[in-house]
Order: structure tokens, then sequence, then C-alpha cells
């Protein structure tokens, strides 16, 4: 096991990890950074400094903005570690112990022990879970999975794929396939036509963002212009297939029913925080309802709940890349005046930029959420359709053991295994959680959320033993001993 020490760990590298790097090491701080990915970036400005596309400005200029990033990333001095995966943070005499294990296996590989003073968490968004019937079948994904093929492999899905959902990814990635010369068969837009009312307050505000606002029309516009198919105010979504999906099936805004051909089918409802890191930390998280998922709890400058633990970006609320990139940088300066890097005025002087920036790309948020947020229809699928992939629970199930009285997520692991996985709950947490208090007519923050434990990422018993340090006169017992 190699033992690496820093000042300040950062898990992601991101837009929010890489900023916030960059702005520690400004100050003086030793930053390691260690991240899943080949190269920094994270999802939104994946292999942005050196695609794999031959021409790259399909992906748009927001893509392309991400390189800068990158470079002045690469020039920080901060020590960036990929193919890093952390799969316990622990503390120990007021310092943050994290064990990595950096994948694949090489001279350079294996696992780590890095001791900091401080650990920023910068994890971002993960796709919403959209349980409907029939998304466990093969030929179905999200699209955020299709977006990362196509920037990491070039791979742009067949002629005959159907995106299906809500939100501004939906349409960001139809248009990316359109820049790439690819057909979409069609696009099935869930979102529900009251929508626009109910974000209509929230509107005004939101012009502090327009230039956001005016991205998503033209996207809207090049995907209306192109001739794709689109079906709005869609319904009672279904995907059909003897062994793979073959078929999709709905009901329009008019009532009309719908079945499209097809042999893939992109599914997206939005993102949401990922927040399986902090919770294993012990940070306080609440249930954001006009967000309808949980965030952890945070200062203005992204302190959470736990003393020495910071969180900035996506991860703790979902903001999009640039106020990501804002939240990194406020975080980094409060984390270098709390070890001492820098006083209060002089961290106070270089905040004031980032929060002028961060409250005008926050500004379009509320009318977002009020729009794309799924209602709880789509959030809470029928009694039929597996909510849990890794054990195959269905709602039914947990619908089921909840009106027996089970009080919340961790009891409903018990009795059913749901969330026992190798996703750990990622994919079913937020759902099991919604589908308790509905049952129980209870609000969602009561309810809770599955208690995470290390390892919070599938690790090896190789892996796992060679953390642990044994003693000169160690020796190995006999099995059984």
């Amino acid at each position: 096991m190699t033992q690496v020490k820093c000042d300040l760990l950062i898990v992601g590298a991101g837009p929010a990890g890489m900023s916030a790097a960059i702005e520690a090491r400004a100050a003086g701080l030793d930053v390691v950074v260690a991240d899943e990915g080949n190269a920094p970036g994270g999802q939104i400005y994946r292999d942005a400094a050196q695609s794999p596309l031959a021409d790259a400005t399909v992906l748009g200029d927001d893509y392309l903005a991400g390189r800068a990033l990158i470079e002045r990333f690469a020039g920080s001095g901060a020590k960036h570690l990929a193919r890093c995966v952390v799969w316990q943070v622990a503390f120990e005499d007021g310092r943050v112990i994290a064990m990595l294990t950096r994948k694949p296996h090489d001279e350079r590989g294996g696992t780590l022990e890095v001791t900091a003073r401080a650990v920023l968490i910068a994890t971002g968004a993960q796709e919403r879970p959209w349980p409907v019937q029939g998304w466990t079948l093969p030929g179905v994904m999200g699209i955020g999975a299709a977006q990362t093929l196509l920037k990491s492999s070039g791979l742009a899905p067949s002629q005959d794929a159907v995106l299906a959902g809500s939100g501004p990814l939906l349409w960001l990635f139809a248009s990316q396939l359109l820049k790439a010369r690819r057909r979409v068969c069609a696009i099935v837009d869930t979102t529900p036509s009251h929508a626009w009312r109910t974000a209509l307050p929230h509107a005004l505000p939101a012009l502090a963002g327009a230039d956001y606002l005016l991205k998503g029309v033209r996207m809207m516009r090049a995907v209306k212009q192109a001739g794709t198919p689109i079906h709005r105010g869609a319904c009672a979504f279904s995907i059909e297939g003897d062994g793979r999906a073959e078929s999709v099936r709905f009901v329009d805004a008019s009532g009309a029913q719908h079945v499209i051909r097809t042999s893939l089918v992109l599914l997206h409802q939005g993102v949401i925080p990922s927040t399986q890191l902090p919770r294993s930390l012990g940070c306080e998280h609440e249930w954001d309802a006009p967000s309808a998922c949980w965030r952890p709890r945070t200062d203005a400058r992204g302190r959470s709940s736990v003393e020495r633990v910071w969180i900035a970006g996506d991860g703790a609320g979902i903001g999009g890349a640039i106020a990501a990139m804002h939240a990194g940088t406020l975080a980094a300066l409060d984390i270098a005046r709390e070890l001492g890097a820098l006083d209060a005025a002089t961290r106070d002087a270089r905040n004031r930029p980032a929060v002028r920036a961060m409250k005008r790309h926050l500004a379009v948020r509320p009318l977002l959420d009020a729009l794309y947020t799924p209602p709880a229809a789509l959030r809470r699928p029928a009694d039929g359709v597996i909510v849990c992939r890794c054990e195959e629970v269905s709602a039914g199930e947990i619908r089921g053991i909840a009106a027996l009285g089970c009080q919340g997520p961790n009891q409903m692991k018990a009795f059913s295994r749901c969330g026992m996985g190798p996703c750990q709950g990622r994919w079913c947490g937020t759902t099991v959680s919604e589908l308790i208090a509905q049952v129980q007519q209870r609000s969602v923050g009561d309810v809770g959320y599955y208690r995470i434990r290390a390892p919070i990422k599938p690790v090896t018993i190789d892996e796992i033993a060679d953390s642990i340090a044994l003693d000169d006169d160690f020796t190995r017992g006999e099995f059984p001993s």
C-alpha cells in the first residue's frame, strides 16, 4: 500500500474539483485530486482536452470551453490521481484518511492511503432513476451514459434510437447527434403540458440567466427544424420487447396512443446530486421538494455539517458546470482560510467575483426545476415495475412491505435486500424513500434514506486486504483458524 500526505484531498476532477484545485494551489496548499476518469474534466468536459471525435465541435461551444479549465488545472501543480476509486474516507486524530484503489493495477496502481487536513467532495451528479416497465431490458440506457460513449469513444447511437423523458440534457444530446449527422427516430417528451404554467412565476428572475435560456430555445428549434418527430406531454410510457427492447408505447398530450418500433431507448429525467460519499461520512442531508431529490446541507461556501468536509458543485445541488466551477472556487478559498493559508479578509475579497457569477448562473434554476422536475406519477412506478435492478425488487413488493409498517429504507433493505447490490442503492434509494412515503402518507424527509457504509464503491477482498497495515510479527493462519 502506498501512503500519500497532503493539505487538501479533492474527490472528483470535474468543473468544481478542478477549479478548487487551482484556487487551493494558488493559496499555497498541497493538493491531491482523485478521480475515476482517465483524464480530468468530469462528465461535462469528459475527454475535452483530447476528444476521440474527428470534429469535437459537434458537442458544442460549452464543451470546448472546458479545455481552458483543464489546461489551468494541469498547470496548477495539483497531484492528479486518475482512474482512482475512493471507497472509504474516515477521520483519525483530526485528519482525513481516504482509501483509494487505482485501476488498472500496475507499478503505479494498487491501494493508496491519502492523509489530508481537509477533504472537498466534488463528485457531481447522477442521472435520476426513472423506473418504467421494461427499463431493465437490453437496449435501454440513460442518455447520460450514451453521451459518455460519444465523448469518450466517439460512439453514436443507432439511427432508430428513441429519446424519452424530460430536461435540458434530452435536447442537448439530440442536438449533438444532429450535428454529428445522426438521425433521431423520435423524442418522447414527458414534460406535463401544465408545467409551463407552474414555471411562469419564475420566468422574470430567470432572465438574469437569459443566455442559458436562449441556448435551450436554439437546441429545441434545431431539433424541430431537422424534422425529428416530437411527441409532447407523453404519459403511460413503457418499453416492450421479448428479451430486448423492441418498441415503446405511450399516450401523448392529445390522448392518442403511440407505438414506435426501436432497438435502442435512451431515458432521461434530469440529474440529482451524487450523495453516497458525503452520506458515508455522516453529513446531514435534506429532501429538496422543488427538485424532488436529496441534497447535503451546506453553507454558501460548501462547508458541510461534518468538520473538515466541504462539498461543491452539482453534488451539493444541481446548478450546472459554470456554477459548479465557481462553487469550487468558493470552497477552496474557505478551506485555505480554515487551514491558515489565507486570512478572512483575503478570502472574502477573492470570493466576491465568484459569488456574483454564481448568483447569475443559478437564477435560472427555479424555472428549470418547476418545468422539468418529473411529477410524482413518473417518480413512483406501478407495482409491476422493477425498482431495485440489482436485487430485482418491484415497486409492489416495496409498497407491500411499507404497508406492514416498515419505517424506512434501512429496514426495507433488511426485509427485501433492496439496495444491497453492486450499485449500493444509487439507483433505487430515492424511489424507495418516495414509495414508503406514499404508502404511509409521510414526508420523504421523514422517511429518510439508506445508511451508507464503506466500502462505498465495489472493491475486491484483495484491495481491502492491501489497505491493512500488518505488524512485523504477523503470521498468516490456516482457514478456518
